[in-house]
């Protein structure tokens, strides 16, 4: 390379680098000096940071770029913080028409925010899955009146899409896909997850109680007119992780949640597992945490559609054994799998639930159930659909202020 056009090469990448520099203190500052009830407005083209952006105790605050992939900020090669964007302490925040690529940690979280928006977004981790993507795309946690609509999120390790700790929740009209989990929610309550796609994950829809955190029982969560398909991406999660343990091939995993209703979904070609019920005692893992409660109860599944390809479930990760050894099903998996773990809390004298803790099966088509009875060594297994014939009152829809 001749002199001069080094020099200039050199130059070129200098001002790159000072003018991306440039941005990313720019925007730092909008966000610190930001009045509330004000807009920031992030300008179209794609923007390099090395640190984390923040917004701490804010109200009435939109963050507003010019469409998802024509505002793109990408943290590729980022030095400072976790996040991509981190919201913490403020009320109705709303984030929008943007793209957040490839952050060290979880792409956006919003943390004790009441009121917070996720409009037009995508966070996504470019190249092909891996364990070290970071864990959560979306992640608002201990939030209230949580709304994500029309977001896409790709390649998190963990959950794209995570709503976790948090009251009154509307997930719709979203994509998720090439993540551990597509969709998830934790520990909530009060939630609607509808007119999403979820495909190509781990698993494609999670309703997940776990111990050892804040708030310690979710409920009234509604999954309804989703597209839950091929779900079969194996499973990349880093070991530990509590999705770790999940099938590759799950439609929709619910774990130890209670007041669940999941209706007019379409769950096609999940290889594994259409819709599993399952108690965190069926996890193996240790509990501690004396005010957790490990069961799921109260489950209505109804008026589904189920369909998969011939041939047998996944035989890789912690389900593998299951699948092939103890199972046996071969092509014949059933599309819905319950473990049989029941709290004995819950059970009338004759043995049978109590009718406001039934799980609750009917109307699904293509139904077919395998009720496991883990709980005693997997003796006394059941294809036998009749003792979950039943209806439970429809849940209420959660009630969101209008932003």
């Amino acid at each position: 390379m001749k002199p001069a056009l080094l020099l200039l090469t050199t130059w070129l990448y200098a001002s790159t680098l000072y003018a991306q520099s440039d941005v990313q203190k720019r925007y730092q500052t909008k966000l610190i000096m930001a009045d509330d009830g004000s807009t920031i407005e992030l300008d179209a083209g794609s923007f390099t940071f090395t640190s984390s952006l923040s917004l701490q105790d804010k109200k009435r605050i939109v963050i507003r770029g010019k469409g998802i992939d024509k505002t793109v900020l990408s943290f590729k090669g980022q030095t400072d913080g976790a996040e991509g964007l981190r919201v913490s302490n403020g009320e109705n925040i709303v984030i929008e028409n943007l793209t957040v690529q490839d952050t060290k940690g979880d792409g956006i979280k919003t943390m004790n925010v009441k009121g917070i928006t996720f409009r037009n977004v995508k966070v996504e981790w470019t190249g092909p899955p891996k364990s070290t993507n970071g864990g959560y795309g979306l992640y608002p946690v201990q939030c209230d009146n949580v709304l994500i609509e029309g977001c896409t999120a790709i390649g998190a390790s963990d959950a794209g899409i995570y709503v976790g700790q948090s009251r009154g929740i509307i997930v719709k009209n979203s994509k998720a896909y090439h993540n551990v989990a597509g969709i998830e929610i934790e520990n909530s309550r009060d939630a609607d997850v509808f007119d999403n796609e979820a495909y190509e994950n781990t698993g494609g829809i999670l309703v997940f109680d776990l111990p050892d955190l804040v708030q310690k029982q979710g409920g009234n969560v509604r999954v309804f007119n989703n597209h839950v398909h091929d779900n079969n991406l194996p499973n990349f999660a880093p070991e530990g992780n509590i999705v770790a343990s999940v099938a590759e091939g799950t439609g929709l995993l619910i774990l130890a949640a209670n007041g669940i209703e999941v209706f007019n979904n379409r769950f096609i070609r999940n290889q594994s597992i259409g819709t599993g019920i399952i108690s965190y005692l069926f996890t193996q893992r240790t509990i501690t945490d004396q005010a957790y409660y490990p069961f799921s109860t109260a489950i209505s599944i109804h008026d589904n559609v189920y369909e998969r390809n011939p041939g047998p479930a996944s035989a890789r990760g912690s389900w593998g054994e299951l699948f092939k050894d103890i199972l046996k099903t071969g092509p014949q998996m059933p599309h819905i799998l319950y473990d049989g773990i029941v709290d004995p809390a819950t059970l009338e004298p004759n043995g049978k639930p109590l009718p406001d803790r039934r799980i609750c099966i009917r109307n699904n088509k293509n139904q077919s159930l395998i009720t496991l009875d883990a709980g005693q060594g997997f003796k006394n297994m059941s294809r036998d659909a009749v003792p979950f014939d039943c209806q439970l009152p429809p849940l209420k829809a959660p009630a969101l202020n209008a932003r």
